[in-house]
């Protein structure tokens, strides 16, 4: 089967690309690199059934183009980092949304019926149900990346319903491991690195969160698209458990061997659209026989191990 990757390039599309290139697939990998890097495509790039495309979900005519000819689309690309919403508001609106209307219209123009989407835990808000089924409300939205996931949702269920598409939905948590580039194990990382007897947290550090190991998700989005075979099927991914921003400092000043002062902003929320309390239910992933593999502690720890290897990923893009 040959799959169309957006976001091929970046942390979670690189991982993908390379799982399915290795059973056997072609892929035709779709990435503008504004946040992806050219290494992360290393080993793609070395087989003969990997095509890199570079180009925008913004440009319609180059999209189109470079979808013909595929069975599936695995539609990774977005505007991922939460945190600076506000500030730039269109961008998610663009790269999230309406990006995401493209890559439906380039489907329903090559004949591509079939769509695999990676949105967000994020749509729930501030979840009155802990942990969250797939069927909770979808409560006033508190992030423009969590309503512009939602809007993207809305639109791939639309086409579905009168275009006849399937689609897969994956509601992730925040996603750990190799090739990670933007988070707060990264953010804390990066100000250790450069001076470890102080830390800048934002919040209380009270903020629960769960997190799941990007293998993980790669296997559980895969095993869906295999054995979900409903018109929408929608599933949360996730991992076991949750624990505190600050249990996860503590777990890293320890592998780092260091005791830096911890500088808490204060609140409940460490920015505006951060939910305090993030644990989803992923049973329904779990009937179809998936368990994750990583713990939370070993993902922060192997994420951590990653970047100290990688120091190159710190600096920024240019």
């Amino acid at each position: 089967m040959r799959y169309f990757v957006t976001g091929c390039a970046g942390f979670i599309g690189s991982h993908l690309t390379e799982r399915l290139l290795a059973h056997g697939h072609e892929v035709v990998g779709y990435d503008n690199f504004s946040t992806g890097r050219e290494s992360f495509l290393e080993a793609a790039r070395e087989n003969a059934d990997f095509r890199l495309i570079r180009g925008d979900t913004l440009d319609t005519s180059t999209l189109a183009a470079a979808m013909t000819g595929s069975q599936r689309v695995f539609h990774c690309a977005a505007n991922a980092d939460v945190r600076f919403g506000l500030a730039r508001p269109r961008r998610d609106l663009e790269q999230n949304t309406l990006a995401t209307h493209n890559v439906l219209e380039a489907m329903r123009s090559t004949g591509v019926h079939r769509i695999a989407f990676t949105s967000t835990g994020s749509v729930y808000g501030d979840a009155a149900v802990i942990p969250t089924a797939e069927d909770a409300p979808c409560p006033i939205q508190t992030s423009l990346y969590g309503a512009s996931k939602l809007a993207a949702e809305g639109l791939i269920t639309a086409y579905c319903t009168g275009y006849g598409f399937q689609s897969h939905i994956f509601r992730l948590v925040s996603i750990l491991g190799e090739r990670y580039t933007h988070g707060h194990v990264f953010d804390f990382y990066g100000q250790l690195r450069t001076d470890p007897s102080r830390l800048r947290v934002l919040g209380d550090g009270h903020q629960r969160k769960s997190y799941l190991y990007v293998q993980d998700c790669i296997e559980a989005m895969l095993l869906a698209i295999e054995h979900a075979n409903e018109h929408i099927n929608l599933f949360n991914l996730g991992g076991d458990g949750y624990c505190e921003v600050r249990q996860s400092i503590d777990w890293i000043c320890e592998a780092l061997d260091i005791t830096p002062a911890l500088e808490f902003s204060g609140g409940d929320r460490g920015w505006s659209g951060d939910s305090p309390f993030i644990h989803l239910d992923s049973s329904r992933i779990r009937a179809l026989g998936w368990r994750p593999s990583l713990p939370l502690r070993e993902s922060v720890l192997r994420t951590l191990a990653y970047l100290a290897a990688h120091p190159q990923l710190l600096e920024p893009l240019t």
